[in-house]
């Protein structure tokens, strides 16, 4: 039962009970609720400000380790651009340089892939991972890219390698077996005909029967008798080559034959228009006649190189 409360009614001199209308209890309800609401709320606020919920703190501690990740990610894009940016300069600027080839265009290393329009069926991905996958594909094209380069210069390897071995490059005649270099290339007075006419090639003196040495790898053209020249073989080496070996004694190849460097195709002889036993040497490069000084001098040092021009220049009288 509730208490009654009173009051004093100082014109009647007594006590006279306390009447609360429904109206009154309704406001105090309502006030008592409307403080107690905003003292929730500020206690839910400070809460909420000063201190982490569980499900925050894990979230914060999520958010801590992917930046981390992130941050090890650009740290490994970073040394990856390095590396490659190493790898195109050694391309560009040392062997495409050795291999005689052009650099490849800046255009075409970037490898552009426009703009981010490529990444909407992601859906509202952060800026932060766009630019990220901006960066791996980039990458990942110019990587694919140099890779292709590496193929290339595998292949112009392989072909250098295979030309150097077909240009002539070393003597037809070995120094031990040479007595000397008879006629240089160049004008002279003919030996048989006495006069002036342009020698195109360089004779070896050299005993009947010493071995001569293709000096390139190659295919053997022709070997037959010709006027002048005698016995002659003729070796295609590719790649604009050619050698003439005339005067020998007998062969030791055919025509169509594969011959390499340092391969006995014949003997010294003195067939043809020819004074004394040795070896008439020709190159021919592009269909002309070029000194063969300079192709078969490769082997030797500064010293023996100067002596064979020396030799090579010597202006040999004609017998009388």
């Amino acid at each position: 039962m509730a208490r009654t409360k009173y009051y004093y009614d100082t014109e009647a001199c007594n006590y006279a009970p306390i009447r609360v209308s429904k109206r009154d209890v309704l406001f105090d309800l309502l006030g008592f609720f409307a403080v107690a609401f905003s003292l929730a709320v500020g206690i839910f606020w400070g809460y909420t400000t000063y201190f982490e919920s569980p499900k925050e703190a894990r979230l914060k501690q999520e958010n801590g380790l992917l930046k981390r990740h992130y941050s090890q990610i650009q740290q490994e894009l970073d040394k990856s651009n390095q590396v490659l940016a190493y790898l195109q300069e050694q391309d560009d600027y040392l062997y495409r340089m050795i291999l005689e080839t052009d650099p490849i265009p800046t255009s075409i290393r970037q490898a552009g892939i426009g703009g981010t329009n490529r990444y909407q069926e992601l859906g509202g991905i952060p800026k932060l991972i766009t630019h990220t996958l901006q960066r791996v594909d980039q990458l990942k094209r110019q990587l694919y890219i140099q890779s292709k380069s590496y193929d290339e210069l595998a292949k112009l390897a392989r072909n250098k390698e295979n030309m150097l071995a077909c240009i002539p490059a070393i003597q037809p005649i070995s120094n031990r077996t040479l007595k000397r270099i008879s006629s240089p290339f160049g004008m002279r007075l003919h030996p048989v005909y006495r006069v002036p006419k342009m020698h195109w090639g360089v004779d070896f003196a050299a005993h009947k029967g010493t071995p001569i040495y293709a000096t390139g790898n190659g295919v053997v053209k022709q070997t037959k008798f010709i006027r002048g020249y005698g016995n002659q073989v003729l070796i295609d080496h590719g790649y604009g080559f050619q050698t003439r070996y005339g005067h020998l004694q007998r062969y030791k190849v055919k025509a169509g034959q594969k011959v390499r460097r340092g391969q006995c195709i014949g003997f010294v002889g003195s067939t043809g228009t020819a004074t004394s036993n040795h070896l008439h040497y020709e190159v021919i490069k592009n269909r002309k006649k070029v000194n063969p000084t300079y192709y078969f001098a490769e082997e030797l040092d500064a010293a023996q190189y100067e002596m064979l021009l020396e030799l090579a220049s010597r202006k040999i009288k004609a017998p009388s």
